[in-house]
């Protein structure tokens, strides 16, 4: 199979595990009142997803570095299938959402991180930057086909249909990946290096990356960068259903609408995630990276407060604050390829998924408390004179400015390697 082709269907396989990120978040307008949830329940419903997301990246950098990429590709997306389906069944109320979608996000991350280390082994350095952002867009495709299906299915239908949707998608991510990896060769480190994971091994690694200023720097710039994207991945549709509902004034559309302009600034930014590893193999990986955090975070300052602006400028900014914050996803996972040597590689991205899924984990509770706290409560308010836009404008603020640490380190690097 060519290099080409087997990446073509490893990406779409991402597709199909992409699904279940973000079908919860399309469906939060209806959700909250059908199970009489606060903006902070519903944003620690999406936390409880990236806290299990957190355990089953790191599970899943472990695994692929002693029993191989391919194996745990596979092994991992076994209970992705069971746990996703088990969510989209069972999942009625505030509690047990919490517990299934963060059950659900427990063994999601095995479709990320090998699927990263297979690219990695298959891929010369040179090509790299942009096979992984290929990977990355390929997750923006599933996330918007999530948000598009979701949201349709569960205003026509109910929440379950668009819940059963993502159990489809991993079944699909499965069955594809299993073809896709039928002749690709299992790599497993050598067993003087698979001892090399104890945890005498995992704390020397940790403390190595933690004293080496460049891998410190990209894996805290990741962190901030996660806190961001995770965010507003989370909270978008929820943000463009409450200005669908000023603009017409009208709740019943809500849902299809708002998931429906989400899925549209995900699927510009998978020209993001490929133009920004392609201009990291030309331009180099902290340029770009600056570039795009730098945009993002405007992005994040300036969002909130555009609630009642005028609905074409709302989605253009939109589309771009998606493009720029995903932009530079994947030139992190591949300049740590290039400032960590390969003994420590498995612990710096078992570091990186812990700080910046974990930062990720809080954003979006933090978010709705401040939603709650500013008085916006309901994300179909449709008055301009109320407290929503308000409430919106801090929320989306705040996200940005704690995000501005990311490019502040990056800058700090880049002046690093210029002296």
């Amino acid at each position: 199979m060519s290099d080409v082709r087997w990446l073509l269907l490893l990406c779409l396989s991402r597709a199909g595990f992409a699904l279940i990120n973000t079908v919860y978040a399309a469906l939060i307008p209806l959700l909250r009142p059908a199970w009489s949830m606060s903006a902070s329940q519903a944003g620690a419903v999406q936390s409880a997803w990236h806290a299990g997301y957190v355990v089953s990246l790191v599970a899943a950098s472990v695994l692929a570095g002693r029993w191989g990429a391919k194996r745990t590709f596979l092994g991992m997306g076994w209970a992705a299938c069971a746990t996703t389906l088990l969510f989209a069944l069972g999942a009625h109320d505030y509690a047990s959402a919490f517990l299934l979608y963060g059950l659900a996000g427990l063994c999601a991350g095995g479709s990320y991180v090998p699927g990263l280390t297979l690219i990695a082994e298959r891929f010369p350095p040179a090509a790299r930057g942009r096979a992984m952002g290929a990977f990355i867009a390929a997750a923006s495709l599933g996330y918007a086909l999530g948000l598009l299906g979701a949201g349709a299915l569960g205003g026509w239908l109910s929440p379950r249909a668009g819940f059963l949707l993502a159990a489809a998608g991993t079944l699909f991510g499965l069955a594809l990946a299993g073809w896709t990896l039928r002749a690709t060769p299992n790599v497993t480190a050598p067993a003087d290096a698979r001892r090399g994971f104890s945890p005498r091994a995992t704390l020397a690694s940790l403390c190595w990356l933690w004293q080496h200023k460049p891998a410190r720097c990209v894996i805290l710039a990741y962190a901030f960068h996660a806190w961001e994207l995770l965010c507003m991945w989370a909270w978008l549709p929820a943000f463009l259903s409450a200005a669908v509902a000023l603009q017409q004034g009208t709740a019943g559309v809500l849902p299809v609408a708002g998931a429906a302009l989400a899925a549209l600034t995900h699927l510009v930014s998978m020209a993001g995630s490929l133009a920004g590893g392609s201009w990291s193999d030309r331009w180099g990986r902290s340029r770009v990276i600056l570039l795009m955090a730098l945009s993002s975070v405007a992005c994040s300052l300036v969002f909130g407060w555009l609630l009642a602006a005028p609905l074409w400028l709302l989605v253009l900014v939109a589309v771009f604050y998606n493009f720029a914050a995903v932009g530079d996803s994947a030139i992190y996972s591949a300049a740590l390829t290039e400032v960590v040597p390969g003994q420590h590689l498995a612990a710096a991205y078992s570091l990186r998924s812990v700080l910046g899924f974990g930062m990720g984990a809080l954003s979006p509770w933090l978010f709705g408390i401040v939603l709650d706290a500013a008085g916006g409560t309901a994300v179909d308010a449709a008055q301009v004179s109320g407290p929503a836009p308000l409430a919106w404008g801090l929320a989306w603020s705040a996200l940005g400015a704690v995000a501005l640490v990311g490019p502040w380190l990056t800058w700090s690097l880049m002046r690093r390697r210029a002296h």
